[in-house]
């Protein structure tokens, strides 16, 4: 299911590119959840909360005081794999799409054929990026998770926590189903803890220092946690 978000600060406008979407989808046989903002600053505002929950954006280029083009570069800044599209009424400024990474432009009202491009081109992106994200899902919710952000995950019995700069992500798992799906930059240093390699500052006195925080190391995972460690260090 693909998780789009449409800002416009016309509620028609809203209305009618959902529709349009919803039968691009149909088209497709696929299924979204849509999520609708009024204004840029409220988009951000609701990322800043859930971060990894939006796949693909629509951002109006004509909103009020925060435009279309501004709040795609602060979305850029907050999530570098988000991919987003613009819709707006006029044809200026069509180049500078490429500085946020756009998928394109939609003159409104958008053709069937443009929104079969747009949907195209996200779902190949996020194919692509399969490998720099970690996903996980919490009741209802998906989270898709930047495995650069990510600096530890924690276990306590079936529920994990995951650890990154922004925020904690909490869903029930297995640790080692975990570190199979995270990949081969994650150290097992504890039988509850699975930290991101290049996240670790230094190895000190059976800890590992990282955001801040120090984990402990357990003897029975000290020696092939330290050599990956160290082999990870050498290959930065």
């Amino acid at each position: 299911m693909l998780r789009i978000g449409i800002c416009d600060d016309s509620g028609e406008a809203r209305i009618a590119l959902r529709a349009a979407l919803e039968r691009a989808l149909d088209r497709r046989q696929s299924e979204g959840s849509f999520f609708e903002f009024s204004s840029g600053e409220g988009l951000l505002r609701w990322l800043a909360n859930h971060a990894g929950e939006l796949d693909l954006v629509f951002l109006d280029l004509e909103m009020g005081d925060l435009g279309g083009m501004e709040t795609a570069k602060r979305l850029r800044a907050m999530d570098e794999s988000l991919q987003m599209a613009f819709v707006t009424g006029y044809t200026d400024g069509v180049f500078d799409g490429y500085s946020v990474g756009a998928l394109g432009y939609l003159l409104k009202p958008p053709r069937a054929e443009q929104l079969d491009s747009v949907l195209d081109r996200a779902a190949e992106a996020l194919c692509r990026e399969s490998d720099s994200v970690f996903i996980c899902r919490s009741g209802d919710t998906l989270y898709r998770i930047p495995k650069k952000s990510i600096l530890y995950f924690v276990s306590d019995r079936r529920q994990v926590t995951c650890v990154s700069t922004g925020r904690e992500y909490v869903f029930y798992g297995k640790l080692d189903s975990v570190a199979q799906d995270a990949g081969p930059g994650f150290v097992r240093i504890h039988q509850r803890y699975l930290v991101r390699a290049a996240a670790v500052e230094r190895v000190e006195g059976g800890q590992v220092f990282l955001g801040g925080e120090a984990l402990p190391v357990s003897r029975a995972h000290r020696a092939n946690a330290l050599t990956a460690l160290a082999r990870a260090a050498l290959e930065e």
